[in-house]
């Protein structure tokens, strides 16, 4: 089907708007997805229907129920991958949500509920993909590691109504960073994307105008089908030198983070 046939990926909160589109990208290119959403009755449904759809054109999917940043949960993604296609080789964090605030308003929930989604959520899946593709090198195992994280350009330029979101989403930054000066001895790549689109999340947050489509049709530049091209490439042999890079994507564009 293509370049990843037999390739197996998670993708956490793969029901909807970014989620889905990867997930539709890399069945698209052979890869065998598990998707993973909140165990909420519009989710599941979402989740369901994605699956539905990649089945429907010939591919393979699964879907997960749970919250992405329990532990438990994570390491039930994960068992589900390898009991249902014996291998895990890509890993795309994409879940989370926002409740929007400004930083005097902001209550304690408010923060720790969002960072805990994006920052935690990204953590314990990272470290049982890391984990597992470590385990496979030292048993002598081929691997193929591929790790995509998303965070946001609030993480660089702030977010006046959003100091929860753009805290968790710097983190994500710097974890992934060092996730990738570690593990690039065993083959695995590790990449940041921020993408601009418009999705459920960024519908209902403080930048919302910012992504909103044409008003007489034409391209939509903030798509979120426009951002899963480079999930693809990236979770590609052809990116196996690519780790450590930072990337802003929308429309038909995409920015590589200079270093300072």
């Amino acid at each position: 089907m293509g370049n990843l046939d037999g390739k197996v990926a998670i993708i956490t909160g793969a029901g909807r708007g970014l989620g889905r589109e990867e997930a539709m990208q890399l069945a698209k290119q052979g890869v065998r997805v598990v998707i993973n959403d909140i165990d909420l009755p519009d989710a599941k449904e979402a989740a369901e229907a994605t699956v539905a759809e990649i089945k429907g054109f010939g591919g393979e999917a699964v879907a997960v129920y749970g919250d992405c940043a329990d532990s438990n949960d994570a390491s039930n993604l994960m068992k589900t991958a390898l009991d249902t296609y014996g291998d895990l080789n890509i890993m795309v964090n994409n879940a989370g949500f926002c409740r929007d605030k400004t930083i005097f308003a902001m209550s304690d929930e408010e923060f720790d509920s969002v960072v805990r989604v994006h920052l935690r959520g990204h953590f314990v899946n990272m470290r049982n993909a890391t984990a597992y593709w470590r385990e496979k090198a030292k048993q002598g195992g081929e691997v193929y590691g591929r790790l995509i994280s998303t965070a946001s350009e609030a993480a660089i330029y702030g977010s006046a109504g959003q100091p929860n979101y753009a805290a968790a989403k710097a983190g994500i930054i710097a974890m992934t960073m060092g996730a990738a000066q570690l593990v690039i001895k065993y083959g695995i790549t590790c990449n940041v994307i921020m993408p601009r689109a418009l999705t459920d999340m960024t519908a209902g947050g403080a930048t919302a105008e910012l992504f909103q489509p044409p008003a007489e049709g034409g391209f939509h530049a903030f798509d979120p089908a426009n951002v899963a091209p480079l999930v693809g490439y990236l979770s590609s042999p052809e990116a196996g030198k690519i780790s450590g890079e930072v990337f802003v994507v929308w429309g038909n564009q995409v920015q590589i983070l200079q270093r300072p």
